[in-house]
């Protein structure tokens, strides 16, 4: 097994010395494609031209798809091509209940637990992160967001905590960039985010607490309002009597 080491961002990353295999390759691309949107809910995945486009053959392709069928990205169907899953409100639901749980008691642990050096790197993640919102960069905002969310977890101080963090963000990375399109919610985050920081600074648990499952709940009901509108299946046109 290829040894990793952790990222900047804590999160782990293969040794620079050591190539990433084939199907990895495949797996990160076909995942940031279907997190940001670009290969969208419901699409038909085409193997012959997945394997074009990421130039591989297709037994490195279909161990990717498999991968991402367990992290709940894709759908696999028997002698049909796999599609990219729908959105399911139920299931977006439980997921967001779920980060609410984690994320929330983890900024109450943090804000008493995260050294003033963890708050010094906190802020100047914000900081960042606010001049990507400045600029458009979406992908770039999304990208630092989610090392922020898993810095305030870590911030807790509990391996277990951010081991369970760790298995559900990447099962809600395309909805929570959803979320961000959504009219009006990017700047909500923002401002949501900084009031996140100064109760962290402040060393206030209980606000920590609230702010950050207010956070979390606003982004859940957001998409699963998207999800929902999607889903709802669009009227047949009447045809006029002759």
């Amino acid at each position: 097994m290829a040894e990793a080491v952790l990222s900047r961002s804590g999160e782990p990353q293969r040794r620079a010395d050591i190539p990433p295999r084939l199907h990895e390759v495949a797996l990160g691309t076909l995942r940031r494609m279907i997190v940001h949107g670009e290969l969208a809910p419901g699409q038909r995945l085409s193997e012959p031209e997945l394997c074009d486009l990421l130039g591989l053959s297709r037994t490195p392709l279909r161990e990717a798809l498999k991968l991402l069928a367990s992290e709940g990205l894709v759908m696999l169907r028997r002698n049909r091509s796999s599609i990219v899953a729908p959105l399911d409100p139920a299931a977006l639901h439980g997921l967001f209940e779920a980060e609410s749980c984690i994320e929330a008691f983890a900024a109450g642990l943090a804000a008493t637990r995260m050294t003033a050096a963890d708050l010094k790197r906190l802020r100047a993640l914000q900081e960042r992160m606010e001049l990507l919102r400045e600029r458009g960069d979406l992908k770039g905002y999304f990208d630092l967001n989610q090392r922020i969310h898993r810095a305030i977890v870590a911030g807790a101080k509990n391996p277990a905590l951010l081991e369970a963090h760790d298995l559900l963000i990447g099962r809600l990375a395309r909805a929570r960039y959803l979320a961000l399109a959504i009219q009006g919610r990017w700047e909500q985050s923002i401002e949501e985010h900084r009031n996140l920081l100064a109760a962290l600074e402040a060393r206030d648990a209980e606000r920590a607490r609230h702010v950050f499952a207010q956070h979390i709940g606003r982004t859940g009901d957001a998409i699963a309002a998207f999800a929902a509108a999607r889903a709802k299946p669009k009227p047949t046109p009447i045809s006029p009597q002759p």
